[in-house]
């Protein structure tokens, strides 16, 4: 039986008065703690600003799914949160994660798309700029 490895990683930076950059990779499964650093980091980030757009950068090649509490909390930062996000850009090769970004668009006011490739996904949200 194999090792488990759990990691997480999310850096923000302001890319304009109104705009927001929120990179994230996930590998193994999403957890509760990890949304517990995550959305004060956004909340901080967006603080201030009269209509934040945030565009995401999801790296989900190494990404396992979500814990059950760890789901729940991404459905309240889309409830919460949505209508701020303008693009999500997810990086992922498994067809789940192209179905868990159409359901995604149920809950942010923005797009959501699959890359296979992560510098086609910069680019494509480099275009909402």
């Amino acid at each position: 039986m194999g090792e488990y490895h759990h990691g997480f990683s999310v850096s923000i930076e302001r890319t304009g008065d109104e705009r927001v950059l929120l990179s994230m990779h996930a590998r193994g499964k999403l957890q509760h703690e990890d949304y517990e650093t995550l959305v004060p980091m956004l909340e901080s980030a967006i603080a201030g600003m009269d209509h934040p757009k945030v565009d995401v950068l999801f790296d989900m090649r190494d990404l396992a799914g979500w814990e059950i509490r760890a789901a729940w909390d991404d459905l309240k930062l889309g409830l919460k949160h949505g209508r701020q996000f303008n693009r999500v850009a997810m990086v992922g090769d498994k067809q789940w994660q192209e179905v868990a970004a159409k359901i995604g668009t149920w809950f942010i006011g923005g797009e959501a798309r699959v890359f296979d490739d992560k510098t086609e996904a910069l680019a494509w949200l480099s275009q909402s700029a």
